[in-house]
């Protein structure tokens, strides 16, 4: 009998155990939810292709255009000026850079001019007798005769006998052994060939200087020069009194410059042309960098879009209704940034900020007012 309920329970539960699967089975009926479809939005520009100026960017270091290296061809002792020989010291045209004591030097000048003129004093009685009418001439000149100023040039010859009868006396040996002295004290003391500024200043007040040592280096700060080198492929597009847009690194100021100089030749090594940009302007200083953008030449027919549009094979992608597709265009120019196109229908929807994912054929929206400006130049 116990057999026999066990038998019986164990059927009852087997038979539970199936409806009880059947009814899990049945209860996971989930079915698969259907795909949505996504629309990416995107940002498009009508296409208006019109001229673009081809700017080719340069940079360099401003230098003055007039500057001079001090040595000295005579040797002495510094003297001590008004103005202190340093370094930014401003000085006039004419104004003295460095004085060198001649003392010495003026005293051998001054006893070769007192030779000079005791000699012509000495030929002027036989002057008057032999040739009376030259007396009056000579003695002009030596009553001009001023033992502190420049020896004066000597009168003009009328005649070859009033030549020999001057050569003769030895006058024209001792003019000219003046003259070479006197240019030679001028040399103990440098002037400002221009206004400007002291760059440089190797030596001071006191110091013994030698002959052939550089004292200096004096610049002219109203003008400078930019030197750039720019592609060979734009050489033969610059041309001398083009106006130039300069900028300083921090982007904050601008300058006008123009072009001066353009070499003749490429540089082997990087196949670029250096071009020379004048510019002028209160703030500027010897050695600043500037950003120089060259106005090269204008492209027709074309537009100016932002480098990261464009694919690989020089491809863009295009709206088409509400599809993506890509197009072949034509680069002509390609900045840091961006990039001149041609061959780009006109009216056509270019795509102006690049798309995560894109591909021909994706499904798209335009983004209300994206169309609005028109992708030009």
């Amino acid at each position: 009998m116990r057999k026999t309920i066990l038998g019986i329970l164990g059927v009852l539960i087997i038979i539970a155990a199936y409806f009880g699967m059947k009814a899990i089975v049945a209860s996971k009926t989930n079915k698969r939810p259907k795909p949505q479809k996504v629309v990416k939005t995107v940002f498009a520009q009508e296409v208006q292709n019109g001229t673009v100026p081809i700017v080719v960017p340069a940079n360099g270091n401003l230098v003055a255009q007039r500057r001079v290296e001090l040595f000295s061809e005579v040797q002495g002792v510094f003297e001590a000026r008004r103005k202190r020989f340093r370094t930014g010291q401003p000085y006039a045209k004419g104004e003295t850079l460095v004085g060198i004591q001649a003392a010495e030097y003026y005293a051998t000048v001054q006893s070769s001019k007192s030779d000079l003129f005791n000699l012509l004093t000495s030929i002027m009685p036989d002057l008057k007798l032999d040739y009376p009418e030259m007396h009056t001439k000579w003695q002009t000149y030596l009553d001009g005769f001023d033992m502190e100023k420049t020896t004066p040039e000597l009168p003009a010859m009328d005649s070859s006998k009033e030549k020999f009868f001057i050569s003769g006396r030895g006058v024209f040996t001792s003019y000219y052994r003046v003259k070479n002295l006197e240019q030679r004290l001028a040399k103990y003391t440098i002037r400002a060939p221009f206004n400007g500024i002291l760059t440089e200043a190797l030596v001071t007040e006191g110091t013994l200087i030698r002959q052939g040592q550089k004292l200096g280096e004096f610049i002219d700060t109203s003008a400078y020069e930019l030197e750039v080198a720019i592609s060979k492929t734009y050489g033969d597009l610059l041309r001398v009194g083009e106006t130039v847009s300069l900028t300083n690194l921090d982007k904050t100021k601008t300058y006008e410059g123009k072009v001066i100089r353009v070499n003749g030749s490429v540089d082997q090594a990087t196949q670029t042309i250096k071009a020379y940009i004048s510019v002028s302007h209160p703030d500027l200083k010897e050695g600043m960098y500037l950003e120089a953008r060259l106005n090269a030449k204008a492209e027709s027919d074309a537009i100016e879009v932002n480098r990261s549009l464009l694919m690989e094979n020089d491809q863009v992608f295009v709206v088409r209704d509400t599809i993506l597709d890509l197009i072949d265009v034509d680069p002509v120019f390609f900045s840091d940034k961006t990039v001149v196109l041609k061959n780009v229908p006109n009216g056509s929807l270019l795509v102006s900020k690049p798309v995560s994912g894109a591909y021909a054929g994706m499904l798209v929206k335009v983004f209300d007012g994206g169309a609005k400006t028109p992708a030009t130049k």
